[in-house]
């Protein structure tokens, strides 16, 4: 009689899993047959009623029947499992026919190309980049570069002040000014990129924000030598082992002497041009030997240590590497521009 119980619980169960269409309807018959408190197993506790023979070939029956139901489920659950994943691959199908989204790479600024190459170059010198605040003083911005108050240079670099005292930095030489200070005495070998303000007209060469590179090398028996080494290294290195420099003298009030520095211009190869007005060179940038009064001003004994110093233009070298006809293009945030140079940067 309990045989036929238990084979009647069987039959209804695989029944019952056979029509199964949900994983839901699985769990559910779990509980039904196979939990603590189902119909199948309560009747485990009528072994104790029969006899022994009986008893073991009911609790063996038991067993089975029960393996047989959880394999069941367990094969129904796997079968559901597929149809659901084939379902749902159906419907996320990839139409390859259609036409892709089409994925625009963006164009580095040429300016930040250039402003990183040369970055990268005077690193490899063994330089290290130093940096400063764009608001400045008066006395890092001016005097201790020995520009003093109504010195005739000032009208050179006319700026935005924010009080008597503070201003917009001309140039990124006050970054030279704070690291000397700060080495108290010690070797320097810097540059200091970085953004500098000046009262000017905007047009296609000119701009009231700009960028400069400059340099800084302070140590015993640094010479004039040093520096066009320096700069011809640097030349050849950014515009190709062919380009020669020319130091022509000049004037900057911290340093003496003071030198403009020219490179063979590239459609000419130096012979004369239009480019070039006929001279056969292009300025870049301007240098010099510090100036014994800054030397003295920021904590140095001009007798015993000497150094040279220069800034390059990082929208110069950027204009004469890709032929850029407008400085203010830096500026636009304008993709076509961007899109021209995205090859060549």
């Amino acid at each position: 009689m309990e045989n036929q119980n238990i084979n009647k619980i069987y039959d209804q169960a695989m029944d019952e899993i056979s029509s199964s269409s949900t994983s839901e309807k699985l769990q559910e018959l779990k509980i039904k047959f196979l939990a603590k408190k189902s119909v199948l197993m309560s009747l485990l506790s009528t072994l104790g009623t029969l006899p022994p023979e009986e008893r073991k070939a009911m609790g063996q029956r038991l067993n089975e029947v029960k393996a047989e139901i959880s394999k069941a489920i367990e094969e129904k659950e796997n079968e559901l499992r597929k149809a659901e994943m084939e379902k749902k691959l159906k419907s996320e199908t990839i139409d390859i026919s259609l036409p892709s989204k089409k994925v625009e790479l963006g164009g580095q600024n040429p300016f930040y190309v250039v402003k990183d190459e040369i970055t990268d170059i005077f690193l490899n010198m063994g330089f290290e980049v130093a940096d400063g605040p764009e608001v400045e003083t008066d006395l890092f911005n001016f005097e201790l570069l020995n520009i003093p108050q109504d010195h005739p240079a000032r009208d050179m670099q006319d700026t935005f002040y924010i009080s008597d005292s503070l201003l917009l930095r001309t140039h990124t030489s006050p970054v030279q000014a704070h690291t000397m200070k700060e080495a108290n005495g010690k070797p320097i070998r810097i540059i200091c990129p970085g953004k500098t303000y000046r009262r000017d007209d905007d047009d296609a060469t000119h701009s009231h924000q700009f960028a400069q590179i400059e340099g800084l090398v302070i140590d015993k028996n640094i010479n004039i030598g040093h520096l066009k080494a320096t700069l011809e290294l640097f030349v050849k290195k950014m515009f190709g082992e062919k380009r020669e420099i020319r130091l022509r003298p000049s004037y900057f009030p911290f340093t003496e002497p003071s030198v403009e520095v020219d490179i063979t211009c590239a459609s000419c190869g130096g012979k004369g041009c239009s480019m070039c007005k006929g001279t056969g060179y292009i300025e870049i940038l301007g240098g010099g030997m510090v100036h014994p009064n800054v030397l003295k001003m920021n904590g140095y004994d001009p007798d015993v240590y000497s150094g040279f110093a220069f800034g390059i233009g990082i929208e110069r070298v950027a204009i004469l590497r890709y032929g850029i006809d407008d400085i203010r293009k830096f500026y636009q945030n304008d993709v076509r521009f961007l899109n021209q140079y995205r090859k060549k940067a």
